[in-house]
């Protein structure tokens, strides 16, 4: 619904396509093999049944081809960064680099839960068992600097990307058989392994310009060489630390690929960056920046009636979205000695007052993830497991923690700040794993004193806030942890080498998971650096849920694995879980426009900038 310009505030009524509609509309209420055609090109791939675009599809559902070119969006970005090549672990490196610096041989489609469409592809065929794919490029791709795309360049990116590239791209490569030119512009890819994704995660590796890279170390760049690719964005100006300028190519190649119309509008994405939260809102304010995501519900209501916003040259925004909740917390490492046993983690769940933080930050605006998929189909569902949820982890009883299938749900309090039911149970808990307050201190029964140190990036201000208010509670329980603050750049050392205690954790979750469940809970993590895997976590049957979904052979399968996997992480105790974002809040210019129809993934990566654009009323 549109409210009036009283309230500053626009809504968009139309969420995409649902999911529900998805699911009947591509045939997943049974077997999700059908309808799937192989063995010969398609326009495009879905992760079961068929795209839910039809071969001469114009452009995306949620973009707008004819809106004009031109204008500006300046964001706002924490730390700092020190490299410009998103594709290797070393370097602290803009995180939109990688969506917007960069393109692959298939584009995703955020309004279905996992449908790719040609972009360096004209087409895609697949065998069929998915244990091979195909692409055939387009004749008319071309790099940036005005040079062909090649099946030279596109097997020499996959090789150095999942040989010395970023861990996200390593995985892949190992359950790579066999990587072979088929033609003048054809590449064939065979999998060793039986894993219906790989067929769509091939399509999605940033391919890059081969002869940019003859005599140089790939994974040692940083701001002295800036990767050549075919994107319609390049970086033209940038200062270490402070900006990176990203200007449109007005000879870009793919500009009437059918996935490329009305995306890329504006002619500038800038990037600014800021050490401190609040200096960056008041560079919004300011009119420094035109576009800024709000977190904060008690914020977005209390601090937005600056002037900008009271006559209407700034627009607040809020995005509805389909997707699951992810994590967002503060991660224990159980790497660390005294986070091994789940019962101490439990007890630093019961010891955190959400409900006297929650009302202290936001007026008690924002809800709580409740689990690792919650807000969406794919959530673990209240109380003991059932079906085939239970079928699933009942061979794993014996390892399972209390409340996987019995049912978990986190303590509540009655919000007062002494939380003392809260207290309580965690001082049982800790005194059950060996541990009790000794002279005010707790300690182990060799008198160790408990501690460990929570590691924060500086200027995180409302982070800060959180764990200062958790600080004090633990005081109570004779527990003071060290807090450590640092910049960027050691934030990202540290917790790449998983050296900490416990430290700020977001990990965002799609509606189509997959392989990549793996590198965020995967036991490769423990010992890897630069893993999501920055709890720790060793669990054979977080593992086996993960191989389920993969090979699902039905919706139901598909779902009941993922809820099983949701059991698996949230009854594990590795976050204290802190807010979720059921929607988007995105204050921005009025000049600064986006379509009325909002993907099912709502503002999410591919929305905003991709679709956006620039007009003056």
């Amino acid at each position: 619904m549109r409210l009036d310009n009283f309230h500053s505030v626009r809504t968009r009524c139309r969420v995409g396509t649902t999911l529900f509609a998805l699911v009947m509309a591509t045939g997943l209420t049974g077997g999700f093999g059908v309808g799937f055609a192989t063995a010969e090109p398609q326009h495009g791939i879905a992760m079961y049944g068929t795209p839910a675009l039809p071969s001469d599809f114009t452009h995306l559902p949620y973009a707008n081809p004819d809106a004009p070119t031109g204008g500006v969006i300046r964001m706002g970005e924490g730390g700092s960064f020190d490299s410009l090549n998103p594709y290797i672990r070393k370097g602290s490196v803009p995180w939109m680099l990688r969506f917007v610096a960069s393109e692959s041989l298939m584009g995703r489609s955020y309004d279905e839960p996992f449908g790719l469409y040609g972009l360096l592809a004209e087409t895609i065929e697949t065998g069929e068992n998915r244990e091979w794919v195909e692409f055939t490029l387009r004749p008319e791709a071309r790099f940036s600097d005005g040079s062909p795309v090649t099946v030279e360049d596109v097997m020499w990116s996959y090789e150095t990307l999942g040989t010395v590239g970023h861990p996200r791209y390593q995985g892949l490569w190992g359950k790579i058989a066999t990587m072979e030119k088929t033609g003048e512009r054809s590449v064939r890819f065979t999998f060793n392994v039986e894993d219906r994704e790989l067929a769509l995660l091939v399509g999605m590796r940033p391919i890059l310009k081969k002869a940019q890279w003859d005599g140089v170390d790939f994974a040692e760049s940083g701001v002295d060489l800036v990767p050549i690719t075919s994107s319609p964005y390049m970086i033209d100006n940038f200062e270490t630390g402070r900006f990176v300028s990203l200007k449109r190519n007005p000879d870009y190649w793919g500009a009437d690929v059918p996935f490329r119309r009305g995306t890329n509008k504006l002619d500038e994405i800038r990037m600014e960056f800021f050490g401190d939260s609040a200096v960056a809102f008041e560079a919004f304010k300011a009119g420094e920046l035109n576009t800024h995501r709000e977190f904060n519900a008690a914020k977005w209501e209390s601090q937005f009636g600056f002037p900008a916003v009271a006559s209407g040259d700034i627009i607040k925004s809020e995005i509805p979205h389909q997707r699951p909740s992810g994590i967002t917390g503060f991660v224990m490492n159980t790497r660390k000695d005294v986070f091994k046993d789940w019962r101490v983690r439990d007890a630093m769940i019961h010891a955190f007052n959400f409900e006297f933080i929650n009302e202290a930050m936001t007026g008690g605006a924002q809800s709580r993830i409740t689990s690792f998929y919650s807000n969406s189909v794919l959530g673990m569902r209240d109380g003991p497991a059932e079906g085939r949820v239970l079928e699933l982890l009942e061979p794993f009883v014996d390892q399972l923690l209390p409340g996987a299938i019995d049912g978990y749900a986190l303590p509540v309090s009655n919000g007062s700040e002494r939380n003392r039911a809260g207290i309580a149970a965690a001082l049982m808990l800790m005194e059950e794993a060996g541990w009790t307050v000794q002279d005010g201190v707790m300690k182990d029964v060799a008198g160790t004193p408990f501690t460990f140190e929570i590691l924060l990036k500086q200027g995180d201000n409302e982070n800060q806030a959180i764990i200062d208010l958790y600080v004090s509670a633990l005081e109570r329980m004779g527990i003071v942890p060290i807090v450590t603050t640092v910049d960027s750049a050691q934030y990202k050392e540290r917790t790449d080498n998983y050296d900490f205690g416990m430290a700020y954790y977001r990990r965002g979750l799609s509606l189509s998971p997959g392989n990549e469940q793996y590198l965020y809970w995967g036991s490769d993590g423990i010992e890897t650096p630069g893993t999501r895997n920055w709890m720790g976590m060793n669990s054979p049957a977080a593992e086996a849920m993960i191989g389920e979904v993969l090979n699902a052979g039905s919706t139901d399968d598909f779902i009941s694995a993922v809820r099983a996997l949701d059991r698996v992480l949230t009854s594990g105790r590795y976050v204290i879980p802190i807010y979720t974002f059921a929607i988007g809040r995105v204050a921005h210019a009025k000049e600064l426009k986006y379509p009325e129809t909002i993907p099912m993934y709502g503002d999410w990566i591919g929305w905003q900038p991709d679709v956006w654009w620039y007009e003056e009323e």
